[in-house]
């Protein structure tokens, strides 16, 4: 391993065979010294889901020859905390990037996500990490018009770090003529849930979750407002939750107790 370059931790929620993994190994190996830590199964919309109470395995697995790859059996968020723990054993990477997603992370989606909530644990972990996202849900993805903006973003982040508890939320739209990248804040926005109820074979009902996007906001800062212009849009994300300009209203009230 070149000790010169950077070392940097790939993750993400569609498992370890996903082409979009493959596409971020590639790309981000021309940069540093990459190890990727990826679930053995996808695990969209696990969020910051965690394994407690059963075993998790962590293999070294050889897919990509010259790449060192880990298998785990949790979620992507146990993917970050057993490389960070495990792996890296202290020695934290330089940088942590998670995806590239097949299908967007934009939005309210950034909670669900668990391509987002790998980059998050690494931030809490206090690693400048990224998550990039394409609007493309289908094995068959190209993510060939990615790549160069996902080397420029990452040479940036390397190369300016990032504010403290800060994260990227990266978005491709689905289309070779990528105009540029935006700097944006999240849309809002909500997914209006329905539920398709069905009958098994032993007559008890069983549900598939569908449902309709809802944008509520028609700003032309936010991502989904950059994605549909398509332009790349790049959101910074906390985790800290605070709803800080909540906190003087919450103080006027007066408590009985």
């Amino acid at each position: 391993m070149n000790k010169a370059k950077p070392t940097i931790l790939v993750v993400n929620d569609d498992g370890i065979t996903a082409p979009g993994i493959k596409a971020l190994m590639n790309a981000v190996s021309e940069i540093g010294n990459v190890v990727v830590v990826a679930p053995d199964s996808p695990q969209s919309g696990m969020g910051h889901a965690i394994t407690i109470g059963k075993p998790l395995r962590l293999d070294k697995v050889d897919i990509y020859e010259g790449v060192e790859m880990y298998r785990c059996s949790g979620t992507p968020v146990d993917c970050v905390k057993l490389a960070v723990n495990k792996i890296f054993k202290g020695q934290k990477p330089d940088l942590c990037v998670s995806g590239i997603n097949h299908g967007l992370n934009n939005s309210i989606n950034v909670l669900y996500s668990g391509t987002m909530s790998a980059a998050v644990e690494g931030a809490i972990e206090g690693i400048p990490s990224i998550g990039f996202s394409l609007d493309d849900f289908t094995l068959q993805a190209d993510f060939s018009h990615c790549i160069k903006f996902v080397k420029e973003l990452v040479l940036q982040v390397l190369k300016n770090g990032l504010p403290v508890a800060t994260l990227l939320n990266v978005n491709f739209p689905n289309t070779h003529n990528i105009k540029g990248i935006k700097i944006c804040r999240q849309a809002s926005a909500k997914w209006a849930e329905e539920f398709d109820e069905r009958i098994d074979p032993h007559k008890r009902p069983y549900y598939w979750l569908t449902g309709v996007f809802q944008l509520n906001d028609g700003g032309e800062d936010t991502d989904v407002w950059a994605l549909e212009h398509h332009y790349a849009s790049v959101v910074p994300v906390q985790f800290d939750m605070t709803a800080h300009h909540a906190i003087p209203y919450l103080h006027n009230w007066k408590f009985n107790v």
